[in-house]
């Protein structure tokens, strides 16, 4: 951590931006402000600021009155950048406002930074995640990757730390990075409590690869299309690679090289692919048990489905079932 302010509570501040995402500043100052000692001590302050205070814009009806300035962040221990409307405008090149940079220069070397979903196109302009791996919204993380090539964007997890520098996903991951940050600071025991409070999980399994959705088409007109086609017709049944390069009338050393520059995956790895997202939308969408979806989905076995299930999306077949529907079975 950094130094303390001097009531010796560590300082967060919070850089908010016209068209505030208002849930991501709550979280901020809701999570860190119910962390105590063991004492009943409030271990941090919360204060919020932005460039030119004022009147500031949100992505609600309401305004929200910030009064305090840029100067805060020299000031600051922690500065979390939550994501603002203009994140979300298309763009070609890496922007960053002038009067921004200005404000984000006053920031002091060795200072925690943290952004919480598109917040990370903030940090990424200012060159903070230059070399870093970070992370941001998966629909945003391809442009993230695009304007900002220094950055190793992992589109897949909740939140990442490199370092002093810590990125979010989306806008709930805020939760999940708040009380990362605690739990750093101050113990399990601390997390655990404002988690408690909260009415949250201490600790979320897998990443926000479980929230991607990922279509689960093929193109006739490709080479391999009609193979692609037919597998995925087939995904119950054992599939090989001489089944998928006769139906496309090739060899299958031909078949895996036109996969790859198709798909840009090896035809192990699509198949594999698809069965998860069929899978996916079998616990989903029906009440069928594991051992039936592991069988339809074509991994031939539940051990063989959990496995595969968690080493893609980090989570078993129940979790990501209560996820998505509020309740499980045995997995």
């Amino acid at each position: 951590m950094g130094a303390f302010a001097s009531d010796g509570r560590h300082r967060v501040a919070v850089l908010v931006r016209h068209g505030l995402l208002a849930m991501e500043l709550g979280i901020v100052h809701r999570l860190f402000g119910q962390a105590v000692s063991a004492d009943g001590e409030r271990l941090y302050e919360v204060l919020t600021c932005t460039v030119e205070p004022g009147e500031l814009r949100t992505d609600t009806d309401v305004t929200m009155n910030v009064h305090r300035g840029p100067e805060l962040l020299a000031e600051a221990d922690t500065v979390v950048v939550p994501a603002a409307g203009e994140d979300y405008e298309p763009r070609t090149v890496p922007s960053l406002p002038p009067e921004l940079a200005d404000a984000l220069g006053l920031i002091r070397p060795g200072t925690r930074l943290a952004s919480i979903c598109t917040g990370s196109f903030v940090l990424a302009a200012a060159g903070f995640l230059d070399g870093r791996r970070a992370t941001t919204h998966w629909r945003s993380a391809d442009d993230l990757a695009r304007l900002h090539p220094s950055v190793e964007v992992d589109p897949d997890v909740l939140y990442t730390e490199d370092g002093n520098v810590l990125t979010s996903a989306g806008v709930a991951s805020g939760i999940d990075l708040c009380l990362h940050m605690i739990r750093s600071d101050h113990g399990a025991a601390v997390a655990a409590e404002v988690a408690r409070s909260t009415v949250v999980p201490p600790h979320r399994d897998g990443g926000q690869a479980q929230f991607i959705r990922r279509p689960v088409t093929a193109d006739p007109a490709a080479a391999t299309g009609a193979a692609r086609v037919w597998a995925l017709e087939n995904l119950g049944s054992r599939i090989t690679l001489r089944d998928l390069a006769d139906r496309a009338a090739m060899s299958t050393r031909t078949l895996s090289r036109r996969f790859c520059e198709e798909t840009g995956l090896t035809p192990v790895q699509w198949l594999t692919r698809q069965r998860i997202d069929r899978a996916r939308q079998l616990l989903e969408e029906t009440d069928l048990a594991v051992e039936r979806i592991a069988a339809d989905a074509g991994f031939g076995t539940s051990a063989s489905f959990r496995m595969h299930l968690h080493e893609a999306l980090g989570v078993s077949p129940s979790a990501y079932r209560a996820t998505f529907r509020g309740r499980g079975v045995a997995g």
